[in-house]
């Protein structure tokens, strides 16, 4: 058993709690993929719709993800110092409402440069709320798994995500094909940010009702909860912080670049209409949502390890001739690409869930991958989607953002092949 493995005495919770916390990973995806793929109409309405309309909305993008680290960090403080359950409450509280400020605000059409101004501070608010999210939730799934099924019940956070953004990209499109141009310009673009407020707010309801991390309730019944999760994690936790950024880095990058990223790139090269390019991102998430599961169960079988140099492998050798095809080919070149780089990103989603969180004990498990996974993500995850538009703008070569993932992907590579199995032993 490694040293980030549950206690010998590990008490699983409930599976209500436990699909609360799986599946609550809905409300974090939608947003974010909404906002991706909604990037060309709301570069038209809070931006102008000009040329640069849309470089300039995915870098909003991505310097309000800069945001999602700050609150990783307080949030990951809340639930080493004070518990699981409590920190997550507080983040899609704060995410219930900047999703309805963002239904509720004026276009530039009515207010001006400062719409874009407001649309980017609610970006900011998101960020820091969603920060919480992602760490607190694969800590609490990890916590109260059987240790054999960690891998497959971690990763249902990831496929939960899948199912955000497939709501997402679904709603997107038949709110695009439901309606002319000029009511979506008016009111229409305003429906899908209403459907994610109500959907946090169900989520913070359900979350109510969860039981607490047992491995919380262990460091307050042995009294070796953090009293500074943020020094304690960076004095005992610095390998654990590096190899969780590795990983997370490579998540991030397959998953914002290989798959939100592709309706925008599609769009933009001419090949498919923005209502094809959201319909095609529907079968992404499809495919993401199968895969995820799939991949968990194998890590439980056979270990994080072999499953995370065979997926570094992947990401290395196929994101660069599928971009190529998919800007060149016909739509079924596109989805094609599209499809396997869905399958890709997935299944390092998948096993990246539990594997950066293994890299912790309980104490100050939260707060480590919110250094580690958090930050990585980013930098490889809101950024990138706006860099890879950039670089594909100036230099005409559409097998950029497939350089973008092999180049990362090698580089982590060697810190997969020397990584100590996590995984329990299976007997």
């Amino acid at each position: 058993m490694s040293d980030a493995d549950p206690s010998a005495d590990h008490r699983p919770i409930s599976r209500r709690s436990l699909a609360v916390a799986a599946f609550s990973t809905i409300v974090e995806w939608y947003d974010f993929t909404l906002y991706l793929y909604f990037a060309t109409v709301l570069a038209r309405l809070f931006y102008g719709g000009t040329e640069a309309a849309l470089s300039f909305t995915l870098g909003s993008f991505a310097l309000a993800y800069l945001m999602r680290p700050l609150g990783a960090v307080v949030f990951g403080h809340v639930g080493d110092r004070h518990g699981r359950r409590a920190m997550l409450l507080w983040s899609v509280a704060l995410m219930t409402a900047a999703m309805l400020a963002t239904a509720l605000l004026p276009t530039q059409a009515s207010i001006g440069v400062a719409a874009g101004w407001l649309l980017f501070l609610l970006r900011c608010v998101m960020g820091f709320s969603v920060g919480g999210e992602y760490s607190g939730v694969v800590a609490y799934l990890l916590e109260g798994a059987r240790p054999e099924r960690r891998g497959l019940v971690a990763s249902l956070a990831s496929a939960a995500s899948e199912v955000g953004a497939l709501l997402a990209v679904g709603v997107s499109a038949l709110t695009v094909a439901s309606m002319s141009e000029a009511d979506l310009a008016a009111w229409g673009w305003r429906i899908p940010f209403f459907v994610g407020a109500a959907l946090a707010g169900s989520v913070w309801i359900a979350r109510s009702h969860m039981e607490e991390s047992p491995e919380y309730e262990r460091q307050v019944a042995a009294e070796t909860v953090p009293e500074a999760p943020w020094r304690h994690a960076l004095a005992n936790h610095k390998l654990g912080i590096f190899r969780a950024f590795c990983i997370s880095a490579l998540g991030s990058i397959t998953y914002y670049v290989g798959i939100t990223y592709v309706p925008a790139f599609l769009t933009t090269a001419g090949r498919l209409s923005e209502a094809d390019s959201l319909w095609l991102g529907t079968a992404a998430a499809v495919a993401v949502i199968a895969v995820t599961p799939l991949t968990g169960m194998l890590s439980d079988r056979i270990g994080r390890k072999p499953v995370l140099v065979a997926v570094a492998i992947a990401s290395a050798v196929l994101p660069i001739t599928l971009f190529s095809a998919m800007a060149g080919g016909s739509h079924g070149a596109a989805l094609a690409g599209a499809l396997v780089l869905a399958c890709v990103a997935g299944a390092m989603s998948a096993v990246g869930a539990v594997a950066t969180a293994e890299q912790f004990p309980g104490e100050g498990r939260v707060t480590g991958l919110a250094f580690g996974a958090t930050g990585a993500t980013a930098i490889f995850g809101g950024v990138t989607p706006w860099l890879a538009q950039r670089l594909v703008e100036q230099t005409g070569t559409p097998s950029v953002p497939g350089i973008m993932i092999a180049a990362v992907a090698l580089g982590v590579l060697p810190v997969f092949l020397t990584l100590r199995e996590t995984a329990p032993a299976r007997r």
